[in-house]
């Protein structure tokens, strides 16, 4: 296997683990906020916000992965 073809598996691999991992801390952390309203619908306003910038937090982890996986197969060394 040429060094072109690993890269293109890993990227994928990598890609896809942390498109997983992050869906899974989405998810976790909505629960969760979800269960916090539940529990003091007064605190809704802080608590969404605060649920927003850990969205935020988790979702720049797969994009930083698809810009290292788009180096790795384009970038010739």
């Amino acid at each position: 296997m040429d060094l072109h073809a690993a890269a293109m598996i890993g990227a994928g691999i990598a890609a896809g683990a942390a498109a997983l991992g992050a869906s899974l801390g989405n998810g976790n952390v909505i629960s969760r906020t979800l269960e916090g309203v539940a529990r003091q619908p007064e605190a809704k306003g802080a608590l969404q916000g605060i649920m927003f910038i850990g969205v935020g937090l988790i979702e720049a982890l797969p994009l930083l992965t698809w810009v290292i996986a788009l180096l790795m197969v384009f970038v010739k060394g």
